[in-house]
């Protein structure tokens, strides 16, 4: 891994010159306040860039709604940044179409080489690179875990968005898993905050054992609402997101975004000094982590086997 590199000081001089302000673009479909936006900026101001001083963020948020993301990609590269920073492959891609030309700083995208964005990892060649994740549906892992939790459960909710193509498969993996397990799964569609609590009471009236929060960019910047309304239905809940759990949900099982989001900072730093993102491999962390809220687990009345315990990364008291 290259080492950090530190920002550049300008000269002393009798009268104080204003810095260069250096123009970044960021792309999510999150909503803001962001703390994935946060983790960003706390990698920036680690490697000396502050915003309004020497560099200036331009941030979109497409609220959940992935069909706005093309024309939020378009406004941004109109701005003609010096690189852009997309949360999610479909940010990624919705760039890439606005822009073939700005450099732009994936985080979470999957499998760059199969979607037409890169030649391989080590050198992409073209004008994307940055932080994938794994290019691997966690659901039917999600249900293992809520079952090893729960030894009698029998139905369980999928919180998917009908907005996100990739939700497709989800809900197909999370079938399979369930047919093997012998359990009963229903879908609950949901793309804004009104559904996800309109989802949540379609689910405490169907008398559901736990529930699963499909992968996707728009709920892993809902938490908070999600771990209010799980503990309010008292339906214990598991998806891929650390944070949430932090908030009061179950569990979560995948990769840590904070971080990835943090780690894009010194791309950027390396594309605003010149390198070119053809050049700079990509990466992809491979741990995946279990996060437990065990004073949830005790709110919701369940007692937790010592094996899963065990195997978290993490155990919040």
């Amino acid at each position: 891994m290259a080492v950090l590199g530190a920002a550049l000081v300008a000269p002393r001089r009798a009268v104080a010159q204003p810095a260069t302000l250096r123009r970044v673009g960021f792309l999510s479909p999150r909503s803001s306040p962001d703390p994935f936006y946060d983790a960003f900026a706390r990698g920036m101001r680690a490697l000396g860039y502050l915003e309004g001083k020497n560099v200036v963020v331009e941030r979109r948020y497409a609220d959940g709604q992935y069909n706005r993301l093309p024309a939020l990609a378009v406004e941004l590269a109109r701005m003609s940044p010096a690189v852009i920073v997309a949360y999610d492959m479909v940010a990624t891609k919705a760039l890439h179409g606005a822009s073939p030309n700005v450099p732009i700083v994936t985080i979470g995208g999957v499998d760059l080489v199969g979607n037409g964005l890169a030649t391989n990892l080590a050198r992409p060649g073209g004008n994307v690179t940055g932080v994938c994740a794994i290019n691997t549906d966690l659901s039917a892992d999600h249900l293992e875990l809520l079952r090893s939790a729960l030894p009698t459960l029998s139905r369980a909710a999928v919180l998917v968005n009908p907005g996100n193509s990739a939700n497709g498969a989800v809900w197909k993996n999370v079938q399979i898993a369930a047919r093997a397990l012998n359990v009963e799964v229903l879908p609950v569609h949901a793309r804004t905050p009104h559904e996800i609590e309109q989802g949540f009471a379609v689910m405490a009236r169907d008398t559901v054992g736990a529930g699963i929060v499909a992968t996707d960019a728009f709920f892993s910047g809902q938490g908070p609402q999600i771990a209010e309304l799980a503990t309010k239905h008292r339906i214990p809940t598991i998806d891929s997101y650390r944070d949430h759990v932090a908030a009061g949900a179950l569990m979560s099982y995948g990769q840590n975004m904070a971080e990835f989001h943090r780690r894009a900072a010194w791309y950027v730093d390396r594309i605003l000094k010149g390198t070119r993102p053809a050049t700079l491999p990509v990466e992809e962390p491979t741990k995946i982590e279990l996060t437990i809220n065990r004073k949830t687990a005790r709110t919701l009345g369940i007692e937790l086997p010592p094996a899963l315990l065990r195997r978290a990364d993490e155990v919040i008291e």
